[in-house]
């Protein structure tokens, strides 16, 4: 198995699971969530134990899962409840999983459900803060997710596939670092005094900076297990302390990037930006989540294509350069982590 199964992936987004069940494959195994009767989330097999038929092709009646195909009711523990005519105490439970609803996400568990512990979802300060605003997506990616989590520990891929939005040389001209600071791997590049890419420009503009003033820039990626990347981007006019730079002076967001295995050779991808400025202006949230919704589609081909070149060479070893050390150390931590699993079982 390529991921870890004791740990929080993100599911699905809130607003997904409203009145009608949902059905997705995550971590190689369908599931069906829906709302009980209080409102929270729940998680089971997508599979009714009569027939096999999906649940979640069902509906959601009194907080349980009714069944599309013969009607069966289904709880949120996995036991079966009733069925039209029919006897059902003998009825085999099916698998329930661990879910939180959390930052407008849904949060599952796909491991032993009695191992979650809702205290290790990372914390997402910008959530309901008004001093921030979000704005995201889903893809679905033909694509190993380790892949992606490469694609975003390693940003000079920006000077070629993302060249007419936040592309620009001085990514490749600077050297990056990589540390790993306890459960998390961090690759930082700072750049002083450059041009600001198309991107960064309307940023900037957006809080009244006028021209193309030389600017200072940032990227700072985070990868922690088992497969979330924050990355903290940004630039400041030049002069004014970068990173640090007073609110006016910098236009500063972090890149949410929450990645779910759906099997060996998929994900699903939750992509999203929070920013730090002008966080009431909903046109311009909506202009960003298109924006960033372009950059990471010219990323999806990217990544399909290089699916399939690894398909098709799978004989082939892949080379690794310093640049690579952020999704190298990632990887081993997944690793790791892996293992530790495997030998408790």
């Amino acid at each position: 198995m390529s991921w870890m199964r004791n740990a929080w992936y993100v599911g699905a987004t809130s607003d997904e699971v409203g009145d009608k069940p949902l059905g997705r494959r995550l971590l190689g195994v369908r599931m069906a969530f829906f709302r009980d009767g209080e409102g929270r989330v729940q998680a089971v097999e997508d599979f009714c134990p009569h027939r096999g038929a999906a649940l979640s092709l069902g509906r959601v009646c009194k907080g349980e899962l009714v069944c599309g195909y013969h009607g069966l009711v289904m709880g949120g523990d996995g036991v079966t409840r009733s069925m039209p005519g029919q006897r059902v105490s003998a009825f085999p439970r099916i698998q329930r999983y661990a879910v939180e609803e959390r930052y407008g996400f849904i949060w599952v568990w796909a491991g032993e459900a009695d191992q979650a512990d809702p205290a290790t979802i990372p914390v997402l300060e910008w959530h309901n803060n008004p001093a921030w605003a979000h704005g995201g997506g889903l893809f679905h990616i033909k694509a190993d997710y380790r892949l992606m989590i490469d694609n975003l520990m390693d940003l000079t891929h920006e000077t070629y596939v993302h060249s007419t939005s936040i592309g620009q040389e001085e990514i490749d001209e600077t050297p990056c670092k990589t540390t790993r600071e306890g459960a998390t791997v961090v690759t930082s590049r700072f750049m002083e005094n450059i041009e600001a890419p198309p991107f960064w420009l309307d940023a900037l503009r957006a809080i009244g900076v006028e021209g193309n003033p030389k600017v200072d820039r940032w990227q700072i990626c985070r990868f922690s297990p088992p497969s979330h990347v924050l990355i903290e981007v940004g630039v400041a006019l030049a002069g004014h302390g970068g990173y640090d730079a007073p609110d006016d002076k910098k236009v500063y967001s972090v890149v949410t990037d929450f990645i779910t295995p759906e099997v060996d050779g998929s994900m699903w991808y939750f992509w999203g930006m929070a920013r730090r400025f002008r966080p009431d202006d909903a046109e311009l949230t909506e202009r960003i989540r298109a924006g960033q919704g372009g950059i990471f589609t010219e990323d999806l081909e990217v990544l399909e294509r290089q699916q399939q070149n690894l398909d098709a060479f799978a004989q082939r070893k892949l080379l690794k350069l310093n640049i690579d050390a952020g999704g190298v150390q990632a990887r081993r931590m997944i690793e790791e982590h892996i293992a530790r699993e495997t030998a408790s079982v």
